[in-house]
């Protein structure tokens, strides 16, 4: 598989000699190694109907679905919901995900492939500016891989991007409060990492009370070190933090899934690398 651009093929498991079909998978590849292959199992197919919202497709046999691993660009979805139906509405697509289970609201959260397209429709919203990463996706290199074209349409400040204001200074906690209730991204240099009780504290302001924080339960420990990241390692570094602000004190944003936390120097260290 070529490592020069993405790469999207419905692959099927061989079950024996007699070439079986089991199964298909949605596999998005950046690298030369499969290891960061976004690799989800295929869940059906069916035609958009409708657009729902910013994040959700309605189809033809009355499921909704909710794109997995992105959030809305913010409080004026027009432009995402006008992207989203140029791109799906009426049109037959591929569901991509760990299972088909509905969530507590009837959707399945799915990635969602339209018929003849290399990506999935969270890939192209995300490169438009039309849609954040949410750094929550089941699977680590589907993570990666939203980040990553997230980051496309940053750095061309397309979309959403195209204002000053669309990531929070992590030293302005009164910006950040502003947005509670709503998914951000939130950016500065740690001060300080330390654990009170059963949550580990992600400091950005030295007035701890009233800075911004992440916050992340010891429950979440394990995940986080399986990801390779320790916290600690985290004081004195330029980090990104995404997620639903809440207001505990100061600004807080609790941490859910590893793929919200993403260390910005070891970003830029990864491009100098590959500029090389």
């Amino acid at each position: 598989m070529s490592g020069d651009g993405r790469i999207l093929r419905r692959r099927r498991c061989i079950a024996s000699a007699g070439a079986m079909l089991i199964a298909p998978f949605l596999v998005i590849a950046t690298s030369r190694n499969a290891e960061a292959a976004c690799d989800l199992e295929w869940q059906g197919e069916a035609r958009v109907s409708a657009i729902v919202d910013a994040r959700t497709l309605r189809l033809d046999d009355g499921r909704d679905i909710r794109l997995a691993g992105i959030e809305s660009p913010g409080r004026d979805q027009s432009a995402a919901i006008a992207a989203l139906r140029v791109l799906a509405e009426g049109r037959d697509v591929t569901l991509h995900g760990p299972n088909d289970a509905p969530d507590r609201y009837g959707r399945q959260r799915a990635f969602v492939v339209v018929s003849g397209a290399r990506t999935s429709l969270q890939d192209r919203l995300l490169r438009e500016g039309q849609a954040r990463a949410a750094g929550t996706a089941a699977d680590r290199a589907c993570n990666m891989e939203l980040i990553q074209a997230e980051a496309q349409a940053r750095s061309a400040k397309r979309g959403l991007w195209a204002g000053s204001d669309a990531i929070k200074n992590a030293e302005r906690p009164a910006d950040i409060l502003a947005e509670v209730g709503r998914f951000a991204l939130v950016e500065g240099k740690v001060v300080s990492v330390r654990q009170a009780g059963t949550i580990w504290y992600v400091n950005f302001g030295r007035r701890r009370i009233e800075g911004f924080a992440a916050t992340i339960s010891r429950r979440m420990m394990p995940a986080v070190e399986m990801q390779g990241l320790s916290l600690t390692s985290l004081a004195g570094r330029r980090v990104r933090i995404r997620g639903w602000v809440t207001r505990r004190g100061g600004p807080r944003i609790d941490i859910v899934h590893p793929g919200q936390i993403e260390p910005i120097d070891d970003n830029q260290a990864a491009t100098a690398a590959r500029d090389e």
